[in-house]
Formats: structure tokens, sequence, C-alpha cells
């Protein structure tokens, strides 16, 4: 079975200063991820354990922590890649369309966006995600990685707000956290992404 690995950041760990401050990044991605990597992997590990040895008796406990370590490695990959030192503008061509039609304008998609991040209960984050089935841009929120979450769609750009993704800078001032991320947001990812997946 091929294990998991972190991913390496696609800039130095001070490259998003000051918004986004060095030692935050570094116990963010080093630490945080890696468990999250690490438990996923675990997970695997003991499902593949137990249909060897056709005992599930624990088959519960490990789809729940395969749930949640998946998720979490995940959105931290794509939350690093959604970032960019050279980030902040608006997006453009068929995004910027997308978000008008199905958002009113960006200012709206931005607000509604800023406030489903502030608005997570407990930990987690905040989504704009491509549904297939609706064939429409949406803002999910996603509680612990995994929860309140809909089957079938593709995430495109996510902010994390669980404490340890700012809590050394920003302590518990999550919506200023959220304020200043945007000024951070890799709109060419976003925009690739939308490309594949529309």
């Amino acid at each position: 079975m091929m294990s998991h690995q972190l991913p390496e950041l696609p800039y130095a760990y001070n490259a998003l200063e000051p918004v986004y401050d060095e030692a935050t990044v570094r116990l963010h991605h080093d630490a945080h991820h890696k468990t999250y990597v690490d438990g996923l992997n675990n997970a695997e590990a003991k499902l593949a354990e137990a249909r060897e040895k056709g005992d599930f008796s624990l088959v519960k406990h490990w789809e729940r922590e395969l749930a949640f370590h998946g998720s979490g490695h995940l959105l931290h990959t794509l939350f690093w890649m959604n970032m960019s030192p050279q980030g902040g503008r608006t997006p453009s061509d068929a995004l910027a369309a997308r978000i008008n039609q199905d958002f009113n304008s960006f200012e709206g998609f931005k607000n509604q966006f800023s406030a489903a991040a502030v608005a997570v209960e407990g930990s987690g984050w905040a989504v704009l995600v491509w549904n297939p089935e609706f064939q429409k841009l949406e803002i999910l929120q996603a509680e612990k990685h995994q929860n309140l979450t809909q089957w079938g769609v593709a995430p495109l750009l996510t902010v994390d707000v669980w404490e340890h993704a700012y809590y050394l800078k920003y302590q518990n001032k999550r919506a200023a956290w959220v304020e200043a991320w945007w000024s951070l947001v890799n709109w060419t990812d976003v925009e690739e992404r939308f490309a594949k997946v529309r």
C-alpha cells in the first residue's frame, strides 16, 4: 500500500509574511498537517489489517479516522495551494463570470464566504465548491474537516479557521484572520481547478 506524504509548500515558510507569519506556517504545515497525513496512513493500514484478519470489530472507529484525517489532508493540501505571495487580485474570465452568476457579484461572494468562515462552529473550514449535479458554485462550511459537506462536489478554494491556523498572530480574532487571508488568495490556482471540473 502506498503511503500518503506531506506535500512540500509551494513557497518558502516566510513567503506569506506579514499576513501569515513564518512561525504559524511552520507549525501548521510541519506539525498539524503532518498529523493528518500520519493519521490517514494509520487508518488505511488498520483497515487493511482488518480485511486481512476478517475482523471488523473496530471498523466504525477506523472509518471515522479515515474520513477525518483524509479530509484534513486533502483540505490542507488545497489550502496551501490556494495561497500565494502574489495573491489577492480578483478572479478573471470564466470563474469571475460564474461567481457573478451564482452570487450576483464578487463582493456578494466574498461577503458570504467570509461570513461562512467566521460562523463555522468550533473548528473547521469555509470552502468554495463546484457542484456538477446542480451546475453551480456553492459555499459550504466543513466542521472537523468532514462534516456539513455535499457528496460529489469539487473543492476549489478553502480557508482554514481551526485556531491552529491563525492563533499565534491573530489570537482569537478569526474575522481578522479571514479578512487578511483574502490578500493571499491564489486565484490562478482556483481558476485552474475550476477549468478542470467544469
